[in-house]
C-alpha cells in the first residue's frame, strides 16, 4: 500500500508540473555536439579512451553507448563503462545516465603496422527540459602511438576526426542535430517546430451522440496513435472508444514496432449519456506524442478544448452480455452496461452488497457478528447500536476505498476494484490478523481490556469500537470476490463523476450490511436466532477454522506474488506471533510487568515478516503456462492473433481473486472448455493481474471494467470483443465461442 501511496503523489507532483514541461523552447537545446562533447585519445596500443563532456542540465544514457572498432585489425575486448546515476526513465524503463562526464575505456590488440584505429560511436541523450536526442553515430578515427612504445604511457594522441563544429556552421542551436544513425547535420528546413504547429489538433460536436477530431501531423512528423489518450469533463458523459483509421506500421527508436500517422487524420469519438441530459459544455482533454522523422522526439502534448454538447437521450446499451450469453433473464442485468442510469447502478451495487455475504471470502468475518448476536441478553435498543456502528464500519471502508481509487485514478494511475490486494504487504498483513483471530477464537489468548492498553474485544460482542471493526474487516476481506450484480455497478462508478461513484461504493456497503440491519430492526427475525447455550463455546471454536482456512489462501497468493521466500517470513512471522500471544496470555494477570512487557515485543517483532516481505522482488514468472496451450496476455501477442484471424478468448485473473478462482476451478479447467476451444480453433490467452501489471490495467480501462475478472471473446473477423458475464458456465462459454467463430 505504501508504494501505491507514493506513486499516487508522484502522480499528482508530475501533473502539478506537467504543463511547465510542455512549453519547452526549443531555441533553449544546445547542438548535439555542444550538448555531449565527444573527444577518444589512445593511452596506449592497447588502451583507448572516449570521453564525453556532458552540458548541464542534459545526461547520456549508459545503456545507449555502443562502440565498435570498424577496422578488423583492432581485436577488442568489450568495454568498461562505470556505473551511472540510476532512475526508471518514461521511454527506456530502469536505466543508468551519466552527467557532467564520463569517459568509456576500449581495450584490446592492435596489428604493429597499424597508424590509427576507426570507431564506430554511438550513443543518445536528453535534456532536462523534456526533449530527447535521436541516436548519434560518430566514426571516429584515433591515432595509435609508434609500435616501439606499445607497452609505454607516453603523449596521448589527439582524436583526429574532432567533434567541434565546422567553421561557418550555422549559428542556430539546433543546427547541428544529427539525424538518427547517421552523422549528418540536419538541414535548416528539419529544425524541430513548436509543439502547436508540429501537430495541430482540433475537435468538433460532429452529433450529440458523437465528437469528431482531427489531427494533423506537420510534414516531417508523425503522430503515435497508441500514445493518445482522451478524457472528458462532464455530467453523466462518457467516452467511448476512438475509431482510429488504418495508420502505418513504424518501427521506432523509443516504443519499438507502433501504429503512426504521417498524414491529417479525422477520428470519430463516441459520446456516452448515462442519464437524459440537457444541453451542457463539456471538456476535452486530449494528450498525444509524437516525433519528428529522424529527429526529435516530443514530450506528451496536453489540449483541453471546451465544446457545447446539445440535448440527447441517454445511450442505451447493446443487450448485457450475459443475457446474450444464455443467462437467465434477470439473473445478472446488465452486466457489462456502463451506460446504465445511476438508480440502476444503485440497485445493482445493493444487491451486489447483499450477495457478498454469501461469497467465502466474507462468511469467516460474518460468523464473527452471527456469533455476536446469539449472545441473546442485550436490549433490542442495544442491539440495534451494534448493527448502526457495524453498518458505519462497512460504509465508511467502501467509502474510503472508493474516494482512494478515484484519487489514484485521477493521478493516473487506472485501479480496480480489489486493488490493494496487488499489494503483498496487505496480503501478509490480513493473513496475520486472521491467523491471530483464529487463535482468539480457539482459546489460545483473548482479546480483551488488558491487551496493550486497547479497549474491548474486536470481534465480538464489543460495543461501538468491535463493531465497526468487524465491518471494516468485511469490506477488506471482501475485495477478492465479485458478485453477478457488482460489475455493472463498478463499471458505472469507475467512469462516473466522482460524487456519483461514492454513490454507489456507499450502496454497496448498505447491501453488505443489509441483512444485519434486518435482524436489528425486525423483531420477527431476531427472534428466529437460536437462544444462548452451552453451543456458543463449540461454535465459537469451530469458527476458527474458517480463519486458518482464510489466511492459508491468503499465504497462497503471496506464494504467487513473492515466491517461497516470502511464504517462508510469512510462517516465521506468525510462529512468532502465535508465541508472543501465548506468552501474553500466560503473563497478563500476572504482578510480572517487564515479562508482558516482552510478550508486546514479541508481539512486535512478528511484523518484521511484513518488512522483509516488501523487500523482496517478485518471483521470475516460469513458462509452464505454454505447456497448457496457454497463451501470456500481451497487447502484441493479441494483436498478432488477430492478425491471424484466431478467434481469441482473453482471460483477465488473479490469485487473490475469488470469483476468478470459481471459474477456473467450475470451467477452464474441465475438458469441455479445451473442447469448445479447439472445435472453434481458439486462442485461450490468460493475463495475470496478481500483481501491478500496466498492460493488464490498460487493458480493462479499454473495456471501461472496474476490475477482475474480465473475460473477452474476440471473433475470427477482427470485429469488437464480445465481454462476457464474471460468473461462467460452460454453455455461456461455448456460446460465446460459437458467435465469436462465425462472425
Amino acid at each position: 500500500m505504501k508504494r501505491i501511496l507514493v506513486a499516487a503523489l508522484a502522480a499528482t507532483l508530475t501533473a502539478l508540473f506537467a504543463w511547465p514541461a510542455m512549453a519547452v523552447n526549443e531555441s533553449d537545446l544546445l547542438p548535439v555536439g555542444q550538448a555531449f562533447a565527444l573527444s577518444a585519445k589512445a593511452v596506449t596500443r592497447q588502451r583507448i579512451e572516449f570521453t564525453w563532456k556532458i552540458a548541464p542540465g542534459y545526461y547520456l544514457y549508459r545503456e545507449r553507448i555502443k562502440i565498435q572498432p570498424v577496422d578488423s585489425a583492432f581485436k577488442f575486448n568489450p568495454l568498461q563503462l562505470p556505473e551511472g546515476h540510476k532512475k526508471h526513465d518514461e521511454f527506456f524503463g530502469d536505466v543508468q545516465t551519466y552527467r557532467d562526464s564520463v569517459t568509456a575505456v576500449q581495450t584490446g590488440a592492435s596489428a604493429s603496422d597499424v597508424d590509427a584505429v576507426t570507431f564506430s560511436v554511438r550513443y543518445q541523450g536528453c535534456a532536462d527540459l523534456g526533449i530527447c536526442y535521436p541516436p548519434q553515430t560518430r566514426k571516429l578515427a584515433v591515432a595509435l602511438p609508434a609500435a616501439t612504445a606499445a607497452n609505454d604511457v607516453g603523449p596521448k594522441q589527439d582524436l583526429i576526426a574532432a567533434e567541434a563544429a565546422p567553421a561557418g556552421a550555422s549559428s542556430d542551436p539546433l543546427a547541428a542535430l544529427s539525424k538518427s544513425g547517421s552523422g549528418d547535420l540536419l538541414d535548416s528546413n528539419k529544425l524541430p517546430l513548436p509543439a502547436d504547429e508540429a501537430y495541430k489538433f482540433e475537435a468538433i460536436v460532429n452529433t450529440p451522440d458523437e465528437l469528431l477530431l482531427r489531427f494533423t501531423p506537420a510534414p516531417g512528423y508523425y503522430l503515435y496513435r497508441d500514445k493518445t489518450t482522451l478524457t472528458v469533463d462532464g455530467i453523466n458523459i462518457v467516452l467511448g472508444e476512438p475509431r482510429w483509421p488504418a495508420g502505418q506500421q513504424h518501427s521506432d527508436e523509443y516504443f519499438k514496432n507502433v501504429v503512426v500517422y504521417f498524414n491529417q487524420i479525422d477520428v470519430p469519438v463516441p459520446v456516452r449519456r448515462l442519464t437524459d441530459t440537457a444541453a451542457q459544455s463539456i471538456v476535452l482533454h486530449a494528450t498525444y506524442q509524437g516525433c519528428q522523422t529522424d529527429g526529435l522526439c516530443y514530450p506528451p502534448i496536453m489540449h483541453d478544448v471546451t465544446l457545447q454538447l446539445p440535448p440527447g437521450r441517454k445511450t442505451v446499451g447493446a443487450v448485457s452480455a450475459a443475457t446474450d450469453a444464455g443467462a437467465k433473464p434477470g439473473a445478472i442485468a446488465a452486466e457489462a452496461a456502463p451506460a446504465a442510469g445511476l438508480l440502476l447502478a444503485l440497485l445493482l451495487a445493493l444487491g451486489g452488497g447483499v450477495i457478498l455475504n454469501l461469497m467465502p471470502c466474507v462468511l469467516p468475518v460474518l460468523s464473527l457478528k452471527a456469533l455476536s448476536l446469539t449472545q441473546g441478553h442485550e436490549t433490542q435498543a442495544k442491539v440495534r447500536l451494534h448493527a448502526l456502528w457495524y453498518t458505519a464500519g462497512v460504509m465508511l471502508s467502501f467509502a474510503a476505498i472508493g474516494a482512494l481509487a478515484m484519487a489514484l485514478r485521477k493521478a493516473g494511475l487506472a485501479l480496480g476494484w480489489g486493488f490493494q490486494l496487488q499489494q503483498p504487504v496487505v496480503v501478509a498483513g490480513l493473513a496475520l490478523l486472521m491467523f491471530a483471530i483464529g487463535l482468539s477464537l480457539s482459546g489460545l489468548f483473548q482479546i480483551g481490556a488488558g491487551f496493550a492498553g486497547i479497549g474491548q474485544k474486536l470481534t465480538e460482542k464489543s460495543g461501538p469500537a468491535g463493531d465497526f471493526f468487524t465491518g471494516v474487516l468485511a469490506v477488506v476481506v471482501a475485495s477478492p470476490c465479485t458478485t453477478p450484480l457488482m460489475g455493472g455497478a463498478l463499471a458505472y462508478a469507475f467512469t462516473a463523476p466522482p460524487l456519483l461513484a461514492i454513490a454507489v461504493f456507499l450502496a454497496l456497503g448498505l447491501g453488505l450490511a443489509l441483512p444485519f440491519l434486518l435482524i436489528a430492526y425486525v423483531p420477527a427475525l431476531a427472534a428466529r436466532l437460536p437462544k444462548p447455550g452451552a453451543w456458543m463455546e463449540t461454535l465459537k471454536q469451530l469458527l476458527a477454522f474458517p480463519m486458518y482456512a482464510t489466511a492459508a489462501w491468503l499465504v497462497s497468493v503471496l506464494a504467487s506474488q513473492r515466491g517461497h521466500d516470502g511464504v517462508l517470513y510469512l510462517l516465521f512471522g506468525a510462529t512468532v506471533l502465535a508465541l508472543g500471544l501465548w506468552w501474553w496470555e500466560r503473563e497478563r494477570y500476572s504482578d510480572r510487568r517487564a515479562a508482558r512487557a516482552f510478550a508486546a515485543v514479541i508481539v512486535l517483532a512478528s511484523l518484521w515478516s511484513l518488512v522483509e516481505i516488501h523487500r523482496l522482488p517478485p518471483p521470475i514468472k516460469s513458462a509452464a503456462a505454454a505447456e497448457h496451450d496457454v497463451v501470456a496476455y500481451s497487447a502484441d501477442a493479441l494483436a498478432a492473433l488477430r492478425a491471424q484471424h484466431r478467434v481469441v478468448f482473453v482471460d483477465m485473473t488473479a490469485d487473490w481473486c475469488v470469483s476468478c478462482k470459481t471459474n477456473e476451478k467450475l470451467v477452464f479447467s474441465r475438458p469441455a472448455f479445451r473442447a469448445s476451444l479447439d472445435a472453434t480453433n481458439a486462442v485461450y490467452m490468460v493475463g495475470d493481474y496478481t500483481n501491478v501489471d500496466d498492460d493488464i490495467t490498460a487493458f480493462l480501462a479499454a473495456h471501461h471494467w472496474p476490475g477482475v475478472p474480465l473475460y473477452v471473446v474476440y471473433p475470427a473477423s477482427g470485429g469488437e470483443g464480445e465481454v462476457l458475464p464474471s460468473l461462467l458456465t460452460q454453455g455461456i462459454v461455448d456460446d460465446a465461442l460459437r458467435r465469436a467463430s462465425t462472425r
